[in-house]
Formats: structure tokens, sequence, C-alpha cells
């Protein structure tokens, strides 16, 4: 699924990516474009018009796991989330919650909504957002904002963990479009 696949949760290693997307330069314009692997198509990154979405973590596959193994694998995710929400909340002062309620529904009723939130749920990352911002990056990078979530595609999937570095404010979106 993500080319993090393997791969222990290290806050430290999460937070060092972040601080890696941060000082990339953000899309000022153009269609969102998803990265993979050339060999096995992975997915590593997303990018479009004012924003960049990379996956920091991928829990194992799921497939075939049910009852206590399965909320164990969900609660370790969740955990990891949190490790990495408190790391940052010390760096950043506290975050906000942004919500993926709205952004799910309109992605269900084909409904057009910013490309930030289009990408996320073409990723399949409709778990809440951690949002800080706007946060200081490179001296030539400008304002950023910085959103992470814990998501799953569905139930045989592995858990991942993404971050979004935004140019502009990530915030809740209308109901309406």
């Amino acid at each position: 699924m993500t080319a993090r696949a393997g791969e222990t949760f290290r806050t430290h290693r999460a937070v060092s990516d972040i601080e890696a997307l941060l000082a990339l330069p953000l899309p000022s314009a153009g269609p969102t474009v998803s990265e993979g692997e050339p060999d096995t198509g992975e997915w590593t990154a997303t990018a479009g018009e004012g924003f960049r979405l990379v996956p920091l973590w991928e829990g194992d596959s799921l497939t075939g796991v049910y009852g206590p193994e399965w909320n164990d694998a969900e609660e370790a995710a969740e955990q990891h989330l949190a490790a990495l929400v408190t790391e940052l909340d010390t760096r950043w002062g506290g975050h906000r919650p942004v919500s993926m309620r709205v952004p799910l529904f309109r992605h269900q009723a084909a409904d057009p909504m910013p490309p930030l939130f289009q990408a996320l749920c073409d990723e399949d990352c409709y778990g809440d957002l951690a949002v800080w911002g706007p946060v200081t990056a490179e001296p030539d990078a400008g304002r950023r904002w910085v959103g992470i979530s814990v998501n799953q595609s569905d139930g045989d999937a592995p858990m991942i963990i993404v971050a979004v570095v935004s140019g502009a404010p990530v915030t809740e979106l209308d109901e309406r479009p």
C-alpha cells in the first residue's frame, strides 16, 4: 500500500520526515499527482496545488486478523499517532482537530472539494486531522500548516499514519459545496 511498509514506528523519525516535508517547495498550481516506488508502485507521496501529503508509517497487513488482535493493531496505531501529536504539541503548541466527516460525505457524493481534501480522500485517508499552524518552515518556504492522521482504507488494510503540509490554513469544510 505505501512505501513505508515494514518500518518500525519511531516518533523522532516521523518528526524528521515532517521537518523535511516542511522544507520542500509546494506546487503553486497544476494537477494533483500521486507518486509511487518505481518497482512496486507503493504510494510515496501526493502533491497538488499548495500541499504535499506523505505516508509516515504503515502497520502490518490485517488480512485474516480479527477480534483482539485487530483491536491491538488499531490501538497501537492510535498510540503512535498520540506520541507524534504530543511531540508536535511540544514543538508548536496545541493542535486543533479538523474533521474529515464532510470530505468523506462529499467524496461519496462526488461533490467538489479543495484539492487537499480530495487528495486525502483519494488516498483513503479519512482519519480526522490534528493540525498545527502556521508553523515556521525553512526561511524561503513561508508559513505552513501541518496535519497528521491515522487511517485505514478497509478492514484488511494496514493502518497508516500520514502527514500533510499546506501553504494555506487547513480548516474544516462546510457541509455544502
